[in-house]
């Protein structure tokens, strides 16, 4: 998808004058870009690196962090205008009826290559578990308990799909809804006793660093295939990239790797750093990513946007 601008803003303004909206109060509107953001760290990261770009353009913006279904609904109702995290297929039992019913744009793939799945400590599955179809054979071992992130994910909501539909043998299993932080302190606390446990994985995360884990395979029928392997999309609220079609041109253009979010990943959750704060010092230290982000982007008042983004991160000679 790709956008002009002044066409854009021609029928977008042709529109707003026919409503009696002046085009003075469309800008206005576009001034400030609203986010929704889940609390995962990835989501978290991304969005930190796109607001730092915004704000050296001159826009404000505003985040606030709220629950999945949330943010689709406030896209629905004009809450939001932005979610940088639709990790497909896996988020399709929310997502696609907000994108198949038109109030929700879903836009350019922004990462490639995510996995999001169920896991165990690497010593579980060294011990046999290896595969969705083992655990019921061990419910004792895992207390028949499956630790998930916030009540409402997309990812809780397959895993109580499986055990609502006896799926492996996981029939009177329970799922534990926590937080992505609870989850992780608790397999923290479990693993240096090799206590056993099944929780919900995904990569990009220092997860994949920080513990020595394995995904189990098995479970295509729900996560999809390649130990649930995503593509995750960058969602707007219907007619944003018309309104507002030079942010739409960076949201567009906008694209993460692996690499990228697992850095600042560990910045934010290992070494405590402000997710604004990791992001700045990201984009200071590999500023070529903006080469191809601001590729016809302007600032709010029309200017070049790739010299106003590099002044504002101090960099040398801008």
């Amino acid at each position: 998808m790709s956008f002009s601008a002044p066409s854009s803003l021609r029928w977008v303004a042709a529109l707003t004058l026919a409503a009696g909206v002046p085009t003075t109060a469309l800008a206005q509107q576009c001034d400030t870009v609203r986010f929704a953001e889940v609390g995962w760290t990835d989501i978290t990261a991304t969005t930190a690196l796109t607001t730092e770009v915004l704000e050296g353009l001159g826009y404000d913006t505003r985040v606030d962090t709220v629950s999945v279904p949330i943010a689709y609904s406030g896209m629905k109702n004009n809450d939001f205008d932005v979610f940088l995290g639709n990790w497909m297929p896996t988020m399709a039992t929310i997502s696609d009826r907000y994108v198949d019913g038109g109030s929700v744009e879903r836009l350019e793939a922004n990462l490639e290559g995510a996995k999001y799945t169920l896991a165990v400590p690497q010593y579980v599955h060294d011990a046999g578990v290896t595969s969705v179809t083992d655990l019921a054979d061990h419910s004792d071992k895992f207390d028949s308990r499956i630790h998930g992130i916030e009540a409402g994910n997309d990812g809780n909501q397959m895993i109580q799909d499986m055990i609502d539909d006896g799926a492996y043998g996981l029939d009177g299993w329970q799922l534990v809804d926590s937080s992505e932080a609870g989850m992780l302190s608790e397999l923290k606390a479990r693993t240096p006793k090799e206590k056993w446990m099944v929780f919900l994985g995904w990569e990009p995360h220092p997860m994949n660093s920080n513990f020595d884990m394995a995904y189990l395979s098995g479970a295509d029928d729900y996560f999809g295939p390649d130990f649930g392997g995503a593509t995750v999309y960058t969602n707007a609220r219907a007619g944003y990239v018309d309104e507002c079609p030079n942010v739409g041109t960076l949201l567009d253009n906008l694209e993460f790797t692996l690499e990228m979010e697992n850095r600042l990943m560990a910045s934010i959750m290992d070494e405590g750093e402000n997710p604004r704060d990791a992001a700045h010092a990201y984009l200071k230290a590999n500023d070529e990513v903006l080469d191809d982000w601001l590729d016809g982007v302007t600032t709010v008042d029309g200017e070049p946007g790739a010299p106003a983004v590099r002044a504002a991160l101090d960099l040398p000679g801008e």
